[in-house]
């Protein structure tokens, strides 16, 4: 039981990461990004092949972050005429563009078969349980660093700007401030966070495969966003506990319905979920700690 607490706590914090990082976007600078999985897989890609060519980790996943980076800075300059769905309809072909390429690069990723053998921190010299308990450690570390220096950031004229240009860009560009390059940098902080959370799954799971990065995970991260509150830090990361713990939960309910084909139990356990998050946001519109706004 302590094991899969464990993992399950890794995978919360991977999730608050990929919030966290999309909050940014989003939540403060009003850029509809749909493309996390492609910035999540990016990162988790270049930090799989340098650890293995004989890179050191942390190094590995600052490369991952800035690759994710570079690559949120392209998309926002190609993307910086379109707003709302048309920016979100882009950016998610951008991410099944990176599944699409990384399942046919075999050369490069090694196609639909993945990459194994990602070296982790210690993985081989400490057993499987305290290796968990170490990179529990490690994600939840990496996670308050992001959150400080994010919650920093949401406090700073930079912030600020960002928050007006979601707003009403035309009056913040009438104000003096050129948004785009507002837009570029705040794409490229965001995909940094996505692509840090993307490198410690690969380390953590020694896996990556294209069928990973699925749409799947940007609706989870999403409905995260959306149930904590979006536009809020805070919200980010509770909004990602609780997916976790709503998708694992419905786990055991499968002894519950012997009668039921797995097929069946999977669905009744997608309708508890919107179900329950459906209850959350009619109780809670603006989400479980919505963005407070200053006057």
């Amino acid at each position: 039981m302590i094991a899969y607490l464990t993992a399950m706590a890794i995978s919360a914090g991977i999730y608050a990461l990929l919030a966290l990082g999309v909050n940014l976007t989003w939540g403060m600078a009003g850029m509809v990004n749909l493309g996390l999985a492609g910035f999540f897989a990016v990162g988790g890609y270049v930090s799989a092949m340098l650890t293995k060519a004989g890179v050191a980790i942390p190094l590995g996943i600052a490369a991952g972050a800035l690759a994710a980076a570079a690559t949120g800075a392209g998309v926002a300059l190609i993307t910086a005429r379109l707003r709302a769905d048309y920016l979100a309809i882009v950016t998610l072909g951008f991410s099944e563009s990176v599944r699409i390429a990384a399942a046919n690069e075999i050369w490069l990723t090694n196609g639909s078969d993945g990459i194994a053998g990602i070296p982790g921190p210690w993985r081989g010299t400490l057993p499987p349980q305290q290796f968990n308990l170490v990179f529990l450690i490690i994600v939840v570390a990496v996670l308050i660093v992001t959150f400080v220096l994010l919650q920093r950031l949401v406090h700073s004229p930079f912030g600020r700007v960002l928050r007006a240009i979601r707003d009403d860009e035309d009056v913040a560009g009438v104000a003096g401030k050129y948004v785009l390059a507002f837009k570029v940098k705040a794409f490229a902080v965001g995909a940094a966070v996505l692509g840090v959370a993307g490198a410690l799954y690969a380390h953590e799971t020694s896996f990556v495969a294209p069928d990973l990065f699925a749409p799947l995970l940007t609706l989870n991260i999403i409905l995260a966003l959306v149930a904590g509150g979006v536009g809020n830090n805070a919200g980010a990361v509770i909004g990602a506990v609780l997916i976790v713990v709503l998708l694992e939960g419905t786990r055991f309910i499968a002894p519950l319905l012997p009668f039921l084909a797995p097929a069946q139990i999977a669905a009744v356990r997608e309708l508890l979920v919107s179900g329950l998050l459906l209850v959350i946001l009619r109780v809670l519109p603006a989400g479980i700690v919505p963005e407070k706004i200053s006057t």
